[in-house]
């Protein structure tokens, strides 16, 4: 680890965006083709509308794709996380966890399909004349889905368990199949849409038996029949883990619905008809989908630059980092733009052909839907650089304002009032006014980078070490902002005259990760609601996982080695497995921390009462994410004491009382 962050620190920055995109890169590359292909082929030899029928069944797929995302990423950062913990059967049974339920969803969502696939075509926005190629398209897809959304699961748990390079080749090989295939059963066998589908399908059976048979050879675990028994916390800790991947999936469906079905009925009103809008804009869409691949390998391979360096204050970097990822990504929007102005006729006969009224509206829609398709440049790689620098709720802005914030509404104003020109209008409107917010919000903390070069105050815990204790004893003190818990451990490390830790870690942490004492102190043991929500970009582990991580071990590390109090940091459940630990929970009344607050810190009373909110819920969300357990459940811990009772001074004699009664007089204790 510690090589690999000096490499962060110190190698070229160019070199290292090379080194991390290209794998990100060619991976999201192979997913945006595997979907094209299809309708290349299916524009050669069928026509335009047995792509329209694609586009109103690609939805499902999507949705499945969704689940298995969410499943496949969440195991995959399960694992990372409980290895790193030293817990590798509890690594395992996540792993089985994703797997089962990967299994269990897709067959029943296979069922759901085939038995309601019209009313779910309708959904998406299918006419009378795309019914017939899109049930019979559908119908194929939808016997596939078990074999891709279980083999994409696997994928991504294979990538995390250290063997990237195997889960793209199984990735690159069904693409390449799937682009063999087609030709063969369209043209050669004459069997039109359901001939591209068996191509699919097949392709995706033969990625999910090569991800299958890699099960035997996980480099990190064993999985056994013990680890595939579905465990409830298990499941929902792993779901919840991939649930951005989930969402960021849902996001395009939730997009697709509104534009098929607002190109179905405003296309109907214009000369176009339904079917070539729907048709069109697919095809436009995901042509686009390339671009943004390329531009999200290229942010995507950066984020353990922009994370490390950021935490390491090595704000030079940072900024050299983001210039060089968004030049080239400006680059690569603005080649995409002239494409998409200058040829758009030749773009969409990669398709097939058609009349006049597709080629007039496929050139309105290029030239219309993709007019600031520069603005990609900026926005895509903003979100994925907040992501990395732990500005969550910034980051989670970003990842859904274009979609959702902006597009959905833009469709349905816009398309009420021009019609489907309107519909077209809605895309560089919501392209504009995301790259509005996403350069405003990029400024703002490149100015921030400029200004932030002083250094956090050091804070030394520096206690008795006069042992009072017969034994090793380890007290563990959880406490509510605001209690005083703080100041009653460090009481009771000076009454039994044993080592104190608390900003101790972050000194100890900074020297060993090379991350800035000021970028641990702000990130440890505080964790938003919205820290996960654009994780689906991230090949790895969090700055805040691994930080965790590493703090986790310091923590085992001094538990083993001497007596201490250790404040906070999931402690207690970190040394659940130790003997003779002591878990304490220090709480307060509202009023009386408020006070404490106001005292010590100089909040006034508003600002008091605020901060006490938003600091025990990311404290909260900390102890949740890591534990899967309550933070302010009263049975997670020995001792709960409400510091106001008896006052800090008697709440930490009363604590020592009951470590010499709990450990049979092998205290001697310290009066004054």
């Amino acid at each position: 680890m510690e090589k690999e962050e000096n490499i962060l620190g110190t190698e070229k920055i160019g070199k290292l965006i090379k080194k991390f995109s290209i794998p990100c890169i060619i991976s999201l590359l192979v997913n945006s083709l595997y979907n094209i292909v299809d309708q290349i082929f299916i524009g050669q030899g069928v026509g335009y509308l047995g792509n329209g029928a694609t586009n109103v069944v690609f939805p499902l797929t999507m949705i499945c794709l969704a689940f298995a995302l969410m499943l496949g990423d969440g195991a995959s950062s399960y694992l990372s996380l409980k290895l790193g913990e030293k817990k590798k059967e509890e690594a395992a049974k996540g792993v089985g966890n994703g797997i089962i339920l990967s299994i269990l969803i897709a067959i029943l969502f296979c069922v759901v399909t085939l038995s309601f696939l019209p009313q779910l075509l309708n959904l998406f926005g299918c006419t009378d004349n795309l019914r017939d190629y899109a049930i019979q398209y559908g119908k194929i897809i939808a016997m596939g889905l078990p074999f891709m959304m279980i083999g994409t699961t696997l994928n991504s748990i294979i990538r995390a368990d250290g063997s990237p390079k195997y889960s793209m080749t199984t990735m690159v090989l069904g693409a390449v199949l799937n682009t063999i295939l087609d030709p063969i059963f369209i043209f050669v066998f004459k069997m039109g849409v359901e001939g591209a589908a068996i191509a699919t399908i097949f392709s995706q059976f033969v990625t999910f038996i090569l991800n299958v048979l890699y099960i035997k050879k996980f480099k990190s675990i064993r999985l056994s029949k013990e680890t595939y028994k579905l465990k409830l916390n298990t499941g929902k800790k792993v779901a919840a883990l991939g649930i951005s991947s989930f969402i960021t999936q849902m996001s395009f469906v939730v997009v697709m619905a509104f534009e098929n079905n607002l190109l179905a009925k405003y296309g109907a009103q214009s000369k176009f008809g339904s079917e070539i809008p729907i048709t069109v804009l697919g095809i436009v869409m995901k042509i686009s989908q390339i671009l943004n691949s390329i531009i999200i390998g290229i942010a995507a391979g950066s984020q353990p630059i922009f994370g490390y360096n950021y935490g390491a204050r090595k704000f030079d970097r940072v900024k050299q980092a983001l210039k060089i990822v968004l030049g080239i990504s400006v680059m690569i929007s603005t080649f995409a733009f002239i494409l998409f102005q200058t040829i758009p006729d030749k773009l969409i006969s990669i398709f097939g052909s058609g009349d006049e009224n597709y080629m007039e509206f496929a050139c309105l829609a290029f030239r219309t839907y993709l007019l600031l398709c520069i603005c990609n440049g900026i926005q895509i790689p903003s979100g994925i650089f907040f992501q990395a620098i732990g500005k969550s709720i910034k980051s989670a802005l970003l990842s859904l304002s274009r979609q959702i914030l902006f597009l959905i509404p833009a469709l349905v104003t816009l398309g009420s009032a021009f019609g489907i020109m309107g519909v077209l209008y809605a895309g560089p409107v919501a392209d504009g006014l995301a790259f509005v917010v996403a350069s405003i919000l990029l400024v703002l903390e490149v100015k921030h980078l400029k200004q932030a070069n002083g250094k956090s105050e050091a804070l030394m815990d520096d206690t008795s070490t006069d042992n009072q204790l017969e034994q090793q004893v380890v007290i563990t003190v959880a406490r509510e902002y605001g209690s005083g818990g703080r100041y009653v451990g460090r009481l009771i490390a000076d009454k039994l005259g044993i080592k104190f830790y608390d900003k101790d870690f972050i000194e100890k942490l900074a020297e060993e990760t090379g991350l800035s004492e000021e970028y641990i102190e702000k990130n440890e043991q505080k964790r938003n609601s919205l820290a996960g929500l654009n994780n689906g970009y991230y090949f790895g582990l969090s700055n805040a996982d691994e930080l965790f991580l590493q703090e986790a071990e310091l923590i085992k590390k001094v538990a083993t080695e001497e007596s201490c109090v250790i404040i906070g940091r999931c402690a207690d459940f970190i040394l659940q497995d130790k003997e003779n630990v002591l878990k304490v929970f220090v709480y307060s009344n509202k009023e009386d921390k408020i006070k404490r607050a106001t005292e010590i810190y100089g909040y006034d009373k508003a600002k008091a009462e605020k901060e006490i909110k938003r600091i025990d819920k990311l404290r909260a969300n900390h102890y949740k994410y890591y534990t899967e357990k309550e933070w302010s459940n009263h049975a997670n811990y020995d001792i709960c004491i409400n510091s106001d009772t008896l006052g800090v001074e008697k709440s930490a004699d009363l604590i020592c009382h009951i470590i010499k009664e709990k450990y049979c007089n092998q205290i001697v204790t310290k009066m004054k």
